[in-house]
C-alpha cells in the first residue's frame, strides 16, 4: 500500500506542476477563435476516450487510487466539477489520511461555487497533513487557512484573524492574504 501512496503523491504532484504550467501558459498566450476551437474539440474527444478508458479501468479495479486520480484530474481538465468532486471522495475514503485528496475536493468545490463544502474540504485538508508533510504543503496550507479566512470574516471576524495569521505563517508574500489582514485587524 505503501508504494501506492507514493505513486499518488509523485502523481499529485505532477500533476499540479502541470496544471500551474498550464495556468500560466493560458494567461500569457494569445489564440484565434477557430484554433482554440477546434483545439477544445480535439481535446473533448481525446478527453471522453481518456474518461472511458479511466472508468473501464476502475470498473475491473474499484480500489485502484492511480486511475481513480487521472480520472479526478480529467475530470477537473474538462470542468466537470460534480463528478471530479465525486472522484476525489472516492479516493479519500479509500486513503483518509492523504490530504491531497481533500485539498482537491475543496478546489472542484471551489469552482462549481459551492462554498460551504469548499471551506469544510479545505478544513479536512489542514487537518489531514502530517507535521512531516507541512514544509511541502506550505502554498497549499496558506491558501486553504487563506480560503477560510475569507469565507469567515462576516460571521466569525476572529477564527477569520487566526485564520488569515496562519495563512501570512506559511505565504507572507501572498498579497492578497495580507490585504485580508488589514481589513480584518483595522
Amino acid at each position: 500500500m505503501k508504494t501506492v501512496k507514493i505513486n499518488i503523491k509523485n502523481l499529485f504532484l505532477g500533476l499540479i506542476l502541470v496544471g500551474s504550467a498550464g495556468f500560466a501558459n493560458a494567461q500569457a498566450t494569445k489564440t484565434d477563435t477557430a484554433n482554440s476551437t477546434a483545439n477544445t474539440a480535439a481535446t473533448t474527444q481525446s478527453g471522453n476516450a481518456t474518461v472511458d478508458a479511466l472508468k473501464k479501468q476502475i470498473d475491473a479495479n474499484p480500489k485502484d487510487t492511480d486511475a481513480l486520480a487521472k480520472l479526478a484530474t480529467a475530470y477537473q481538465e474538462a470542468s466537470d466539477w460534480t463528478n471530479a468532486v465525486d472522484t476525489w471522495k472516492k479516493i479519500s475514503s479509500l486513503l483518509p489520511d492523504w490530504a491531497p485528496a481533500y485539498y482537491s475536493q475543496a478546489y472542484a468545490y471551489q469552482s462549481a461555487k459551492d462554498d460551504a463544502n469548499a471551506k469544510i474540504a479545505y478544513e479536512k485538508y489542514i487537518a489531514t497533513v502530517k507535521p512531516e508533510e507541512v514544509e511541502q504543503n506550505k502554498k497549499n496550507l496558506a491558501y486553504a487557512y487563506f480560503y477560510i479566512a475569507f469565507a469567515e470574516q462576516q460571521s466569525d471576524r476572529n477564527k477569520a484573524k487566526e485564520h488569515i495569521a496562519k495563512s501570512l505563517e506559511y505565504d507572507p508574500t501572498n498579497q492578497d492574504a495580507v490585504k485580508l489582514s488589514k481589513a480584518l485587524n483595522s
